[in-house]
């Protein structure tokens, strides 16, 4: 799958992850319950086909979901 079958709230979602929040604090940021930060997350992995928050934050660096920080 490709970054376009993510919903604009899993994209968002999938940033977040790539800086490194956890589900709490992603929770925290978007308003929701943990287990609802825990369920986009893992529909996320689903959809790309992928098994680890690490391999979703560097799927989410490479594809420009997160600004690459150079210097």
């Amino acid at each position: 799958m490709s970054l376009a079958a993510l919903t604009p709230r899993e994209r968002e979602v999938a940033a977040l992850v790539a800086q490194g929040h956890t589900n709490a604090e992603i929770a925290r940021v978007l308003g929701v319950s943990r287990t609802t930060a825990k369920w986009h997350v893992s529909q996320i992995l689903q959809k790309l086909g992928l098994s680890e928050r690490v391999q979703l934050a560097v799927y989410a660096h490479e594809h420009g979901l997160v600004a690459s920080h150079q210097g």
